[in-house]
């Protein structure tokens, strides 16, 4: 569909089974043109679909979950069987994984295989695992690649707060007690890792690896998306702090901005508000300018699409609609009525 993940674990969580099937008849040129939205029809397309993809690939890539140095052995742990075929039916297999994936034993592994499947779907361990270590004779692929991926891990690894986000293994437990991801969605992080592991994981990746061409990273503003309520650090499998790597973060984005030269659109615009907000005149004016684009808003009163520079933000998200009347216009009316009603 052309869209991003906005899980961890469920990539297209925000899709329902409706939106999938109307997906699955555009772009899936195979699917049933009867096909209804009972999700074990669905599911027996994507199958039929996929099983023809993977019998007739010649290369595959993949990602990994971890990776042991003594022995050279990668695995993948999933939950529908995609992984497996990719990593064993295709001549040649490329797995591009970061460098933070690596534990040092294959003893190691053993705890990290229990640890991730109760943190992210609650089982005593995952329904496909699939190990491999290089090339075996007449048995997968015949030809592996594999690209270890730093990315700017190595700058967040030297960083003596921010170095223990590198330790997640995305398990997703984060997200699922996440009161700012519960409301927002994955979509509003603009990244693959959403919720507060990518609150803290993205800017620092993208900080180090120079922003966007070299510009003012947008990414720094992710820290301020959430409460500091704590509930990620209470389930995390490994004990990230996230609050404390949040507040670090915070005051980072504070001093560069002191520091920062030119106009700040952000500090501009508080200046702005400020001096609206200082004259209770100016207040009600603003107000009443509003309520005049309440009618752009949709059935749930809610504007998708807007013009720049607001288009940034209904990008990613909706922005609410200005109600239809300003407090003060409310509270005026209604004391006219009690005074008609004496």
């Amino acid at each position: 569909a052309d869209d991003m993940p906005s899980h961890i674990l469920v990539p297209a969580i925000h899709r329902n089974r409706s939106e999938i099937r109307d997906i699955f008849l555009a772009r899936m040129g195979d699917a049933p043109p009867d096909l209804s939205d009972v999700p074990r029809e669905l599911a027996m397309a994507a199958r039929a679909h996929l099983r023809r993809k993977f019998l007739s690939a010649k290369v595959a890539v993949s990602g990994a979950n971890f990776a042991v140095a003594d022995t050279g052995t990668l695995a993948v742990v999933e939950s529908e069987g995609n992984g497996r075929m990719c990593l064993t039916l295709p001549e040649t297999l490329v797995t591009v994984m970061g460098i933070e994936k690596l534990v040092p034993t294959f003893d190691d592994l053993e705890v990290f295989l229990q640890l991730l499947p109760r943190s992210s779907t609650g089982e005593r361990m995952n329904p496909y695992t699939s190990m491999w270590s290089g090339v075996t004779p007449g048995d997968g692929p015949q030809e592996f690649h594999l690209v270890l991926l730093d990315n700017g891990r190595t700058d967040v690894l030297a960083d003596e707060v921010g170095r223990s986000a590198l330790h997640c293994i995305r398990c997703s437990a984060c997200l699922n007690v996440c009161p700012v991801y519960e409301r927002v969605g994955g979509h509003a992080y603009g990244s693959v890792y959403p919720g507060p592991i990518g609150a803290i994981l993205t800017p620092q990746l993208t900080a180090s690896t120079g922003g966007v061409s070299g510009h003012h990273d947008p990414n720094a503003s992710l820290p301020y998306a959430s409460t500091l309520c704590g509930a990620c650090y209470e389930v995390c499998p490994v004990k990230i702090d996230i609050p404390s790597i949040l507040v670090d973060l915070r005051a980072r984005e504070v001093d560069a901005d002191r520091s920062s030269r030119g106009v700040d659109p952000w500090k501009t615009a508080m200046k702005a508000a400020s001096w609206v907000m200082a004259d209770g005149d100016r207040f009600a004016l603003a107000g009443r300018a509003a309520t005049l684009g309440s009618g752009l808003g949709g059935r749930d009163h809610a504007i998708s699409v807007a013009p720049p520079p607001a288009s940034a933000w209904t990008k990613a998200r909706d922005l609410p609609a200005p109600p239809r009347q300003t407090f003060r216009q409310w509270w005026q009316a209604e004391h006219e009525n009690e005074e008609g009603a004496r």
